[in-house]
């Protein structure tokens, strides 16, 4: 039986691709072992050492990166025995990571760069809990709860365009009901209140990172009267606009943002 290719990114870092298993020598040391499934099925699961024989065969994705590596880049890790419903944009950077053929130097090349961005990707998705728990507590079935979660990374796309509840549900395939119930489920808020959290977090990142006037940045990131920015900023992150700009140009203000409204 052909094994996948092992693409060694580095002592600490394998990437598996294909069908096959994974050879064990490739493994880094105390790797923790994630395998993605046939990528178009939306899940991603914690893999035991013992898994990487015929077990690995139909994840057509498999990542080995040392735990010790995990910790200094992404300062965690998942659980061991985690498995998660994989978001859309992850799903295509993995089809991305599979459809590289060949085996020249710029192939891998190519395979290198794109687990490397799968990775990351993955662990800031773990990171803002984007990845939705298989075998959670919902009453939603797996169908559904793939569009639901397809329904909240429309929310953090496509926040600056006019959502309605309606909206989202004819887009994501959902009744309004069951994308209502859906989200409390989920994420345990509202649609609106979604898109009204998104909103928020880009206006303080504006304010942040640009010297715009701070009714621009309401007005850009959706509201129409700066008395409501300023009501809804100061609901969600304890203080009004004009103070967290404030705090944003003093020494210690990085560490008064973070631990802000999160």
């Amino acid at each position: 039986m052909n094994s996948k290719r092992s693409v060694v990114i580095s002592p600490e870092f394998t990437s598996f691709v294909g069908r096959g298993p994974c050879d064990p020598d490739a493994l880094p040391a105390g790797a923790l072992i994630l395998g993605f499934g046939d990528i178009g099925e939306p899940a991603v699961m914690m893999l035991g050492e013992d898994e990487l024989g015929e077990g690995a065969h139909d994840h057509l994705v498999v990542f080995a990166v040392s735990r010790t590596a995990c910790l200094h880049l992404f300062d965690r890790l998942p659980k061991d025995d985690g498995r998660w419903y994989l978001p859309a944009d992850l799903r295509g950077l993995g089809r991305a990571l599979v459809a590289v053929d060949g085996d020249t130097p710029a192939s891998t090349m190519l395979r290198t760069a794109r687990s490397m961005e799968l990775l990351c990707q993955l662990f800031a998705a773990l990171e803002a809990d984007r990845m939705v728990e298989v075998g959670g507590a919902t009453t939603l079935s797996e169908q559904d709860i793939v569009r639901v979660a397809a329904a909240h990374q429309l929310v953090n796309e496509r926040w600056h365009e006019k959502l309605t509840v309606s909206t989202v549900a004819r887009r994501c395939g959902l009744s309004k009901a069951k994308l209502t119930h859906g989200f409390r489920q989920l994420y345990q808020c509202t649609v609106p209140e979604a898109v009204s959290a998104r909103r928020l977090e880009q206006a303080r990142q504006l304010l942040a990172q640009s010297d715009l006037p701070i009714s621009s940045i309401g007005y850009r990131c959706g509201y129409l009267s700066n008395a409501s920015f300023t009501r809804a900023f100061a609901r969600r992150f304890g203080m009004a606009p004009t103070e967290m700009r404030k705090l944003e140009t003093t020494p210690q203000g990085g560490a008064a943002i973070a631990s802000t409204g999160q």
